[in-house]
């Protein structure tokens, strides 16, 4: 077990990296980005950063030239041997090769494009232009790099004893929650903590303390490194970007009307089984699943990752029930700003009426709420997104609108297009 305080104490990014490789990511970004090199490989993007909370300046709090450092590190990252024998060779939901041979040469010789990088009121701007296969994969990097700077500049004043208590108070509250959670009759839980997670070494702390404590309960994590160096499952999906980028090229409303639909049948010629999987609240849940083509309802589950969770699943199983499915076999899996109180809430309510499953995402990785005096390593939301495609603003609408992102008219387009009604705001805490 790594002496995480001591490491903290002897920081040296050159012993340490941020991100230590290119499978340092999560699963689904490798999933979408061997569907993209298929379908959409010419597609120009620009992914830009986005705090959320910007009462936190990160500008003021993470050094320019750390910060530089650790992308250009990045983009001096390949794919070691070992790493393309697994993704060449693994077993991935039950099937092997799942990542083609023409990919693998492609990601094989890849490094990553060039950023941009500028300050504005306190904020870093941080954009990445190019070929949407190459620029996507810089989202969970980005995230990553600008978390774990911002947990080092709070660490970094702080003596060897006061560290070893710090992670000491943070391993128990990781524990006290996997004690309340082994009590889950049939709980089924994986790791979705990469992106804003405290630390590399934190989350590998965090996921074998999961994997020892869960049992079988625990299914996986969404970091691919992590999966490859402990053995686990790697967990994923998809994700918002592949509607929004799809939307954004769309060259009518009728064609904008149809697009997240599009975007799933290119995904079911590629995947079957718990890899299909609706995430419907892009552009809303409610009006995409009441205009939703019959073969989706055939799927196996739909993942809840924004808005009142309870209602979206129950707003799921309707749906089910009125296209003739049953419930009972269907998946559904809660993403969305998971703690061990609102995992508790939801298998209470929703155990043996869908099958379950929780994505455990930042309060699993980076819960340090209150374990220092001025609270500054409390975690905050984050987010890096597509935010145009071949020169087009894309949209996210949400089930919260605090979430939504775009240019204020082309949102009431997609409002207009896809008949979102009113909505209730909720905090975005994480």
């Amino acid at each position: 077990m790594v002496d995480i305080a001591t490491r903290v104490h002897n920081q040296n990014w050159k012993i340490d990296p941020i991100v230590r490789s290119l499978i340092d990511t999560d699963f689904y970004k490798l999933l979408m980005c061997q569907s993209i090199f298929r379908n959409r490989p010419d597609t120009q993007v620009t992914f830009s950063l986005i705090n959320r909370t910007s009462s936190i300046r990160l500008a003021k709090l993470v050094d320019e030239g750390e910060l530089r450092e650790q992308l250009d590190h990045v983009r001096s990252l390949s794919l070691s041997r070992g790493e393309s024998t697994w993704m060449r060779g693994n077993t991935f939901y039950g099937k092997r090769q799942m990542f083609r041979p023409d990919f693998m040469e492609w990601f094989e010789a890849l490094r990553l494009p060039p950023y941009h990088l500028e300050k504005h009121d306190g904020q870093y701007e941080l954009t990445f232009e190019g070929a949407w296969p190459e620029v996507m994969l810089w989202e969970i990097p980005a995230l990553a790099i600008l978390m774990e700077l911002r947990s080092r500049a709070v660490l970094k004043d702080m003596g060897y004893f006061e560290l070893q208590v710090l992670y000491a108070r943070a391993m128990t509250r990781v524990w006290e929650k996997v004690e309340r959670l082994r009590l889950l009759p049939e709980l089924k839980l994986a790791d979705f903590g990469t992106r804003r997670r405290h630390s590399y070494l934190w989350q590998d702390w965090c996921v074998q303390a999961l994997n020892e404590g869960l049992g079988d309960s625990f299914i996986g994590t969404s970091n691919c490194r992590i999966a490859m160096r402990r053995d686990l499952e790697a967990i994923g999906t998809n994700a918002h970007e592949l509607p929004m980028v799809q939307a954004a090229l769309a060259e009518s409303d009728e064609v904008l009307a149809k697009a997240p639909y599009r975007v799933l049948a290119d995904w079911q010629e590629e995947h079957d089984g718990n890899l299909r999987i609706i995430l419907p609240d892009t552009f809303g849940s409610e009006g995409f699943l009441q205009h939703a083509p019959d073969w989706l309802a055939g799927w196996t589950g739909i993942r809840v990752d924004s808005g009142d969770p309870a209602r979206g699943a129950e707003l799921a199983i309707r749906w089910w029930q009125e296209r003739g499915e049953d419930p009972r076999e269907k998946l559904i899996i809660f993403s969305d700003g998971l703690d061990v109180e609102r995992i508790e809430a939801l298998h209470a309510r929703f155990h043996g009426r869908v099958k379950l499953s929780f994505g455990w995402g930042t309060l699993l990785t980076n819960d340090f709420r209150g374990l220092t005096s001025d609270d500054r390593l409390a975690p905050f939301s984050l987010v890096c997104k597509a935010a145009a495609a071949n020169g087009r603003p894309t949209v996210k609408l949400s089930d919260n609108p605090n979430k939504a992102m775009g240019p204020p008219d082309e949102i009431e387009r997609y409002k207009r297009v896809f008949g979102l009604g009113a909505q209730e705001a909720l905090p975005v805490e994480v």
